[in-house]
């Protein structure tokens, strides 16, 4: 390929993107794709419904579907594309299977037995397990309902979990305490059931009166759309607390909370899942971040509908955040569609990025940041919703076996908010702190982790534009090694790829049997960054994303390359297949670089 190939390539590259990322757009001005995940979410679905007596043949059988559509061949499930079989997982797909009438297979079976039964699951999947009456609630280590009754400034309080954790496990001990039954009909002893074991719940006048708080705590927490937090886990025990406590659809929490799941669910005809989270504002951030980059005007009729829709979801209410700062005043954006009391940071950051390259909103933009460096946690870096959430002890509590319980400060996000706020010399301080933190945390290889990407070519790719936007040019160390490290995991092909795996095999970080849209964008952005625009390696990562892409602009990426709890629970985004290639082509270009094509080696850095 020539230069002048090379360079219409990544033009070409770029209006097919843009083409196909306004197609996309919603009519109310916002992007926002599936937020896909793992077979958890489906079979849990039809529990609840089992639980709240609001099943349907119908809907069981397309929810059966699904869960038969993610079985492996070796009749197992996993947490993500590729991945290994999971307990917890196959145990849940196994029992909604059975509830609905279809049997897995002798093949699951085996499996689930010789894995240890429903007693090697984890705590939530033994909690669904007694709410059908298939496992006593004695035999799991209980969440204490009494807990909520701690003040804030307890050695443990609920306000010392994260946010997703605490919203979950609040409604969760109001059932462990109720110890409620709805039988479903079905003998689950073949994977090592405890049936008609439990004993009568002991209501004490203590815990009585913290049942009371904590279902004030949670009705007063639920969103204008019917969730709570806009995701999965506490909308749907909080719907079994209220049900356990007696209420049905005459409870207007109840009911809107019923009522809000409809425009959760992913109906495609004989196939229907929920997803566990919706992201709008975050994908409708990086995909104007990307239309600009791609050179789309900022006065461009649907790049202003998308920054009048953000700026419409603005939230300017205190949440539990204000719980450690509480003489901040609010501001900034969430992740959904509803989350008021949980606007988060990362969305925060890139969000006033987005506007500021629109001209749109600045006094918004002003509060968002202002409310982002008054977020900062101590040791100088960012959280995610919480400032200072880092007992570090807490995820050895025996209750805390589903993952990522605590939100203390991370790479990326704190490398996001450190672009946001760098331009601006009035956060000076705030910056010098978070580029300390950050520059401390980069790994002896030269990468930085990823807290909420796969993995480590996120971190870095996200932290060298932080980098560069706080002033630290090519020629730094870190810069220069970090720009090494991404030379050395670079596939073959030009790609990037990383396993999920990469977060407990050190050997797999940067690497993969495969690369990915969005993870060799995020190491272009790196490059790009780090002043290698120039290199072979950033000319063979771009030459692989015009390569890839599709003829109608998108990209195929069936990899999970976004994370919730590392391991835990891992996401497919599907707009970051689209969004983060056209983000990084489009800074490519920017740069002034009038050839893509160069030897696959890097051999001319």
């Amino acid at each position: 390929m020539t230069a002048t190939e090379s360079a219409t390539a990544v033009d070409t590259a770029l209006e097919r993107g843009i083409r196909r990322l306004l197609e996309l757009q919603r009519p109310e001005g916002h992007w926002v794709g599936e937020l896909e995940s793992n077979a958890t979410m489906v079979a849990e679905h039809l529990f609840m419904l089992h639980f709240l007596g609001l099943r349907d043949p119908e809907t069981d059988r397309k929810l059966a579907n699904e869960l038969l559509a993610r079985r492996r061949e070796d009749g197992t499930w996993a947490i993500w594309w590729e991945g290994p079989a999971d307990l917890s997982v196959t145990v849940e797909a196994y029992v909604a299977l059975k509830l609905a009438g279809v049997d897995a297979g002798e093949a699951t079976r085996a499996y689930i037995r010789r894995e240890g039964g429903i007693a090697g699951t984890r705590i939530f999947t033994k909690a669904f397990m007694a709410l059908l009456g298939q496992w006593p609630w004695h035999a799991m280590v209980n969440v204490p309902v009494e807990l909520i009754l701690a003040p804030p400034g307890a050695p443990l309080s609920v306000y010392d979990f994260a946010c997703w954790a605490r919203q979950t496990l609040v409604p969760l001990s109001v059932v462990m305490a109720l110890k409620p039954v709805r039988p479903g009909g079905i003998d689950l002893g073949e994977i090592g059931a405890r049936p008609g074991r439990n004993r009568r719940p002991l209501v004490t006048r203590l815990r009585r009166r913290a049942i009371r708080a904590a279902e004030r705590w949670v009705r007063e927490r639920q969103e204008a759309d019917g969730s709570w937090g806009g995701i999965q886990p506490p909308w749907v025990w909080s719907l079994l607390m209220l049900a356990a406590l007696g209420h049905n659809r005459e409870d207007e929490c109840f009911r809107h909370g019923i009522d809000g799941w409809a425009g959760f669910m992913v109906d495609e005809g004989d196939r229907m899942r929920p997803e566990a989270c919706q992201s709008p504002v975050w994908d409708t951030g990086l995909v104007v971040l990307a239309l600009r980059a791609a050179g789309v005007p900022a006065d461009h009729p649907q790049l202003v509908k998308a920054g009048e829709w953000l700026l419409r979801e603005e939230i300017r209410v205190k949440g539990d955040w204000a719980v450690r700062r509480p003489e901040l005043e609010p501001g900034g954006w969430a992740f959904e569609y509803q989350n008021d009391l949980y606007p988060d940071i990362d969305d925060t950051a890139v969000i006033a990025l987005a506007l500021r390259e629109l001209g749109l909103g600045e006094d918004a933009v002003r509060r968002g940041l202002d409310w982002t460096a008054g977020m900062q946690s101590a040791n100088g870096g960012w959280g995610a919703f919480d400032a200072d959430n880092t007992k570090d002890w807490i995820p050895r509590i025996p209750f805390c076996d589903f993952g990522a319980v605590i939100d203390p400060p991370s790479e990326d996000v704190t490398a996001h908010v450190l672009e946001a706020l760098a331009p601006d010399p009035s956060y000076e301080d705030v910056v010098r702190r978070g580029l300390d933190y950050l520059l401390g945390e980069q790994q002896p290889d030269g990468s930085w982790w990823g807290r909420w990407g796969v993995n480590h070519v996120y971190g870095t790719g996200a932290a060298l534009p932080a980098l560069e936007a706080c002033g630290i040019g090519p020629g730094h160390p870190a810069v220069r090694r970090a720009i090494a490290w991404l030379d050395s995991v670079q596939r073959e092909d030009g790609g990037f790829g990383e396993d999920v795996l990469s977060y407990a095999d050190r050997s797999l970080r940067g690497r993969a049997g495969f690369a990915t849209p969005s993870q060799t964008a995020w190491a272009l952005l790196g490059y790009v960054a780090g002043g290698a625009s120039a290199s072979g390696p950033a000319r063979a990562a771009a030459d692989w994303l015009c390569r890839a892409q599709r003829p109608d602009g998108d990209w195929d990426e069936q990899a999970y390359t976004g994370t919730g709890f590392p391991l835990d629970f891992m996401i497919r985004y599907h707009l970051y297949r689209i969004s983060f290639p056209v983000l990084a082509l489009g800074r490519f270009r920017e740069r002034g670089l009038d050839e893509v094509s160069a030897p696959l080696d890097g051999g001319d850095r």
